[in-house]
């Protein structure tokens, strides 16, 4: 019997989503649950039924796992931020570590190579980082973070995965916008002046700054706005303006205007000092960071003779690491403020035996492999949709003995792994880190390695596979269908993928999947399996 909408069945938590959500299954269908616990026994209302998963809303917990805590934040039902307030943090390790392993297995098609994972000694304002969206009502100014799959502000005014000077400066931004009736930016009229007030702080300097997301550059009653930020909080060292006019959802604009003070925000990382602009990637947990990073070294197992390649080099956190240990080291980044603090910070500290390059990471790697480089080492950290497909072809090209992989997203680290076994490389261990406690985020380093010639290497064809494009290969109908599985807990059929694939405009060859009867009846694919093939699309870049 089907599940029906707004019924309520008791049923046990047995798992986790990806997103942290907990799973039930009622009669054998999955059912995903928001801030349920594993080992909970509870009454789920059902909110939503779709043909192969469901998904419920937690109305009574009747035995509580015994994972389950008070949350201490106040908003954790509502805030999208946080999905682990309710399990203790050994319980949400263990869902870190199961999905990092789960994903490698599923979808790299390995296993026993994850050792385990790395807790964060502090759980609570551990982030150097804030990026608060800016609202108002009735009652004033305020910031918050969105609730879950939306884009309304849940008002937060003490975040604790966020550093509390974070918090001091945002809450002087709303009472200078309240006193000055500035008015915030509503991204549904596209009307108002603040967008984002964005905080970073120095671990090590001690250092803060801070970063109004605006849509115009000059701010009125600026003096004031000084004033107050700078009597709430002495550790602020400058303030900028970035100019951001663009109607989506990407937070910073490529314009930014020293307002007060230092331009950039000084600190320290593995013995290297930093200088950071708003555009600069740099961890948001610092002590964890140290630990991640400390970890790839060892994967990258250099002697100091070795050249290597870091890939996604951001401010070249990792590349000046690695330059302490090796012979010679090229960086490359997309972002050209990135490359410009890496550079800066390069001669800041003396190293001589780097080089930056400013370009797209499957561009650059494809420069590198015509230039003839042939590194030892190759390191990537990627965002989270992981590799391109033109970097995968360039590692294969270069053929480094030896790719240490840092991850944010086990789902593409676990495809990247696969799609590197087709030019050899194997992976060989890997070891997650948690530095985003709370939240569903994980990292993971994992070192593979190039096979020897020696060995030989099972490939299994796909015949009908072999009749795409270039921009089709970029996920196998196996690796489409591991995902949507993983992600939504759907099974679909290669006869479905092609068929959304055709809907978008995507080769299949000519023949893949028709009916040789002229009369055929060809099932067609269920909207919420064509909704998840989408996402699987878009999540491998081969739609927009």
């Amino acid at each position: 019997m089907a599940l029906q909408k707004n019924k309520i069945y008791r049923a046990e938590i047995v798992d986790y989503t990806a997103d942290g959500s907990g799973v039930a299954r009622i009669d054998g269908m999955a059912v995903f649950v928001p801030r349920a616990a594993v080992g909970d026994q509870c009454d789920i209302r059902i909110v939503k039924v779709n043909r192969n998963m469901a998904f419920g809303r937690l109305e009574r917990c009747i035995i509580p796992s015994r994972d389950r805590i008070e949350p201490a934040c106040p908003v954790a039902e509502k805030c999208g931020g946080c999905c682990f307030q309710h399990i203790s943090y050994e319980a949400e390790l263990r869902a870190k570590e199961k999905k990092v392993a789960d994903a490698l297995r599923r979808l790299g098609g390995v296993e026993n190579v994850l050792t385990g994972i790395t807790g964060a000694p502090e759980i609570t304002h551990y982030r150097n980082k804030a990026q608060y969206p800016v609202g108002q009502d009735e009652n004033g100014t305020f910031t918050g973070f969105y609730r879950p799959r939306s884009h309304e502000i849940v008002r937060t005014g003490r975040c604790l995965i966020q550093n509390e000077r974070a918090d001091r400066l945002a809450a002087a931004v709303c009472a200078w916008m309240d006193e000055f009736h500035i008015p915030a930016y509503d991204e549904y009229t596209g009307k108002g002046l603040i967008r984002h007030i964005y905080v970073r702080t120095g671990a090590v300097s001690g250092e803060t700054h801070l970063c109004l997301v605006a849509t115009r550059a000059k701010l009125p009653a600026y003096e004031a706005l000084i004033e107050r930020l700078t009597a709430a909080e002495p550790s602020l060292t400058g303030i900028v303006v970035n100019v951001n006019k663009r109607t989506d959802n990407v937070i910073l604009g490529e314009r930014t205007i020293p307002l007060w003070g230092e331009e950039t925000l000084q600190d320290s990382l593995c013995g290297n000092v930093f200088r950071l602009s708003p555009h600069a990637f740099y961890q948001v947990n610092h002590d964890q960071t140290e630990r991640l990073y400390a970890c790839a070294l060892e994967f990258a197992g250099l002697t100091g003779q070795e050249t290597v390649i870091d890939l996604y080099c951001g401010a070249g956190t990792i590349t000046l690491a690695l330059a302490a240990k090796a012979g010679r080291v090229i960086g490359v980044e997309i972002v050209p403020e990135a490359v410009e603090n890496a550079r800066e910070n390069a001669a800041r500290n003396g190293c001589e035996n780097v080089e930056f390059l400013c370009a797209d990471a499957g561009q650059a790697a494809m420069l590198l492999a015509d230039r003839g480089e042939a590194p030892d080492v190759l390191t990537v950290d990627p965002p989270r949709k992981g590799l391109d497909e033109q970097t995968v072809e360039a590692i294969g090209r270069m053929a480094p003995p030896c790719v240490v992989y840092v991850s944010c997203d086990p789902a593409t680290l676990g495809r990247d792994i696969k799609r590197l076994s087709a030019f050899g490389y194997q992976a060989v261990t890997a070891r997650a880190f948690d530095l985003f406690p709370r939240t569903k985020h994980v990292e993971t380093v994992c070192l593979l390695s190039k096979l020897k010639s020696t060995q030989h290497i099972e490939v299994e064809l796909d015949m009908d596979e072999l009749d795409l494009t270039a921009a089709e290969k970029k996920a196998t109908y196996d690796e489409i269908k591991a995902y949507v599985l993983e992600k939504y807990g759907l099974k679909v059929s290669s006869l479905y993928i092609s068929q959304v694939k055709r809907k978008c405009g995507l080769d299949v060859g000519q023949n893949y999947n028709l009916s040789k009867k002229e009369d055929a009846k060809v099932p067609r694919c269920p909207p919420e399996k064509e909704a998840a093939i989408i996402e699987a699309l878009k999540h491998f870049q081969m739609i927009s």
